[in-house]
């Protein structure tokens, strides 16, 4: 029997090292503007609304919905072969942003436009844990 291949791991960069870092410690972390006070994620050196150049980070709540998602049903790579089927969602957080992030906690079919999903986190290395979302 074959040894089951490890999923590939995100490299921290200089933008997002504290978005990794604050996963490890279970805190879903996005940025805010410290000019117009917008939200956003992905993390950029710059506000998307304003262009301006004091974006801080801070704890987002944790709590969104679903806004669309797909049922994978053959893996991308064997890495993932025995996470299937498996959910791949945009999930729009309470503060605004959307994520794409995997739905876990319940079976695929379960899983609804609007249903209210709250942030967990999986680790994949000793310094990277994974945010994903299960049901309310």
């Amino acid at each position: 029997m074959a040894a089951q291949m490890r999923k590939p791991a995100p490299a921290p960069t200089v933008e997002t090292s504290p978005y990794w870092e604050g996963c490890k410690l279970r805190e879903l972390r996005i940025q805010r503007c410290a000019a117009c006070g917008h939200f956003q994620f992905f993390p950029r050196i710059y506000c998307t609304r304003c262009f301006g150049e004091h974006v801080e980070w801070v704890a987002a709540s944790g709590h969104g919905r679903v806004l669309s998602f797909t049922v994978v049903r053959r893996p991308v790579s064997p890495a993932f072969a025995a996470d299937v089927p498996y959910v791949v969602a945009l999930v729009t957080l309470a503060e605004g942003p959307t994520m794409m992030t995997n739905i876990v906690g319940c079976a695929p079919e379960r899983v609804t436009i609007g249903m209210q999903v709250v942030v967990t986190f999986e680790d994949w290395t000793a310094d990277i844990a994974i945010p994903k979302f299960q049901p309310v």
